[in-house]
Parts: structure tokens; C-alpha cells; sequence
């Protein structure tokens, strides 16, 4: 059983996104602006954008508005700030959903449910926080001052050594 500690975001900004999927884009062109004139470095703002992409896709897919809003007429909410240790904090809040977010693991073919995966490859840690009356916050930390290069390496599935798999055979 893990244990997910609640993060509270020291909040720089945050703003009300449009629940569906015209408001991420606003969300992501306001973050990247705001965290170059943090003089944030351009690979970290490539990955935290990329990050709030995800988390408000997963929002608009899987959650419900803000208070008593039926889907399409309503706000999630988008925070994000830079702590004094360097980290970069991102939240997404959304009224709450059929489900809880949890990673996946989609077929080769699948269309979609590789989000989640992608955050834990590019953060140091995420969590989800409940909130009052239902809302559900999903929280992310990146490390300011690192990018994990090897990526691809990170949400790659194991290789698999088929070198001595056929030794017992025999010809």
C-alpha cells in the first residue's frame, strides 16, 4: 500500500480553464509564457506544459466541472508555481469523476490511456488529493534544474533477451 502525502501548491498562478478541450490550450500558451519570465529553463517549461496538457485532458475526459456544472459549462482549475527549493508544482482540480486517476496499461494499439505513464517518466512525484465536495486534485513535481534525457528508456517497455531462451532445444 502506498502512501500519497498531500501537496499543497505554493501557487504563482492559477486560473479557471474552460472544462473541455478549447480551454487547454489557453492553459498551456498562459504556463509557458509565465515560466519563461520565471526564467524556468526551456526543456522543464517543454515538460511541465506537456504535463498540464495531460493532467487537463485527463480532467475534461474523466472528471466533471467545477461545483454543480454540467460537463461542457463549466471550469477545472489549473495552478502552478516555483517553490524556493526549485521545484515546479502543477495542479489540475476538477469537480470529480466515475473513476479515481490511476496509471494504465494500454495495448500497443490503444488510442489513448498512456498520460499518467508519461507524467511519473517526466515528474519526481505526483499524487491525487481529494478536496471539499467532491473535487479531485492530481499534483505533479518536476525538478527545476533537471530533465530526465533517457525518456524514451523510462516509458519503454523491458527488452527482452531472447539470446538463451532456446538453449534447451534441442536440433
Amino acid at each position: 500500500m502506498a502512501l500519497v502525502m498531500a501537496q499543497e501548491v505554493p501557487t504563482s498562478s492559477c486560473m479557471g480553464v474552460r472544462h473541455g478541450p478549447a480551454g487547454v490550450g489557453e492553459a498551456r500558451h498562459r504556463m509557458r509564457q509565465e515560466l519563461r519570465i520565471c526564467g524556468v529553463s526551456d526543456s522543464v517549461v517543454d515538460d511541465a506544459v506537456l504535463i498540464l496538457s495531460e493532467l487537463l485532458s485527463n480532467a475534461c475526459r474523466h472528471g466533471r466541472p467545477l461545483g454543480a456544472r454540467e460537463i461542457g459549462d463549466g471550469e477545472i482549475r489549473a495552478a502552478w508555481g516555483v517553490d524556493k527549493a526549485g521545484r515546479l508544482t502543477v495542479e489540475v482540480t476538477d469537480g470529480g469523476g466515475p473513476t479515481r486517476p490511476v496509471p494504465a496499461t494500454p495495448s500497443v494499439t490503444a488510442r489513448g490511456g498512456r498520460g499518467l505513464n508519461i507524467i511519473s517518466a517526466l515528474a519526481q512525484d505526483w499524487g491525487v488529493r481529494d478536496g471539499a465536495a467532491g473535487e479531485v486534485t492530481v499534483w505533479v513535481i518536476v525538478a527545476c534544474g533537471t530533465r530526465h534525457e533517457d525518456f524514451a528508456t523510462r516509458v519503454a517497455s523491458p527488452a527482452i533477451d531472447f539470446s538463451t531462451a532456446f538453449d534447451d532445444l534441442e536440433t
